[in-house]
């Protein structure tokens, strides 16, 4: 075992202060990681604040890990020292269910083991996230970055990046596709970028008339006000896919409306307070879907990240120091950041040595 710095909350009502953990040396297929930056998630905020009613504490947030590998086990194959990788939402899973076999470890039946507020097997504990000096991880669970610049940018795309790159592929996003995007923020604005890339038609879905041309600059062919009703029934009907961001409880029916028949439309947040229940005429009369998806396989993540590598695409970030973080939450309530924070660990090993 080793001990690395770290920030960790003790409690709901707490702030994320410095505190040392402990990492396991490296087993046979694991590979450590010297954490270089670490996006800062949504979730991070819900658990550290136990919003969900499951945190274990002290809870070390932290999802989004980019960094450099700097030991891998003697039956290791993929990856090397010296290698640029990422670590996602999870580190583990049961391996044999049949979501597991497919390559839908998100999916599995037992209950992936997240990056952090995780079980451990050692001790009964909770697993660490990348608010930290460094990570140990199975190479199963470990991801190749091909990106040759804007790393600290490629961190958000271990979740953010998949979030929406799942259900996008999966719904056959592409050319002579329609495909709204609902929320321009952290998920909206990956959802803008992949969505173009893939070569469909994008329509942006915002309540913020100031984000028209930021939707634009970022790929979306149109941009609809969504509290203009005129403007929706312009597109009622029309829409392949909508992949819906938005974190907050709305009027569903709005959106399913647009839909073609046999249109789908995905949600991809999850609200603090349930959704009004949609009309159902407005799925049985043209047998719309409503549906739901999370993150991604490890496989599909890799294909996301070496998409995005071949395309340029990383997110918009606003980089951040580790003592930084509590003031980042605040102002990720408040939607005061254009499109995710990152945090540049260096920032907490300086820190670490100067105590």
């Amino acid at each position: 075992m080793t001990r690395t710095p770290a920030y960790a909350t003790q409690a709901a009502d707490k702030p994320l202060r410095p505190h040392a953990i402990e990492r396991r040396a490296p087993g046979v297929h694991d590979v450590a990681i010297d954490i270089r930056y670490c996006g800062v998630c949504h979730s991070d905020l819900h658990t550290a604040r136990n919003e969900w009613n499951n945190t274990l504490y002290p809870s070390v947030p932290g999802h989004e890990i980019v960094g450099t590998v700097t030991a891998v086990g003697k039956d290791v194959q993929g990856f090397k020292v010296g290698d640029t990788v990422g670590v996602g939402c999870m580190v583990d899973s049961c391996g044999h269910c049949d979501s597991c076999k497919a390559g839908e470890e998100n999916y599995c039946e037992n209950g992936f083991t997240g990056t952090y507020n995780g079980p451990t097997q050692e001790d009964h504990g909770n697993t660490y996230g990348g608010y930290s000096g460094n990570i140990v991880v199975d190479e199963k669970f470990v991801l190749r970055i091909t990106h040759e610049s804007e790393l600290a940018a490629v961190a958000p795309l271990l979740c953010a990046g998949i979030t929406t790159y799942s259900p996008l592929r999966h719904w056959g996003a592409g050319p002579g596709k329609k495909i709204g995007i609902v929320g321009l923020g952290g998920l909206g604005h990956m959802g803008v970028k992949l969505a173009h890339a893939m070569g469909a038609h994008v329509v942006l879905f915002t309540t913020s008339p100031d984000k028209i041309a930021d939707g634009k600059r970022l790929g979306a062919d149109e941009v609809v006000i969504s509290k203009d009703p005129a403007q929706m029934a312009k597109h009622a009907g029309s829409f392949d896919f909508i992949l819906n961001t938005v974190a907050a409880s709305h009027n569903l029916d709005a959106y399913l409306e647009l839909l073609k028949r046999d249109g789908a439309m995905c949600l991809v947040g999850a609200p603090e307070h349930p959704h009004p229940s949609p009309t159902v005429f407005n799925l049985i009369m043209k047998r719309r879907a409503l549906a739901g998806s999370l993150i991604g396989g490890i496989r599909e993540t890799q294909e996301m990240l070496d998409f995005c590598a071949k395309h340029g695409i990383v997110s918009d970030i606003e980089m951040i120091a580790m003592r930084d973080i509590n003031d980042a939450y605040e102002r990720m309530l408040k939607s005061d950041v254009k499109y995710r924070f990152v945090i540049d660990m260096q920032t907490l090993k300086d820190e670490a040595k100067a105590a």
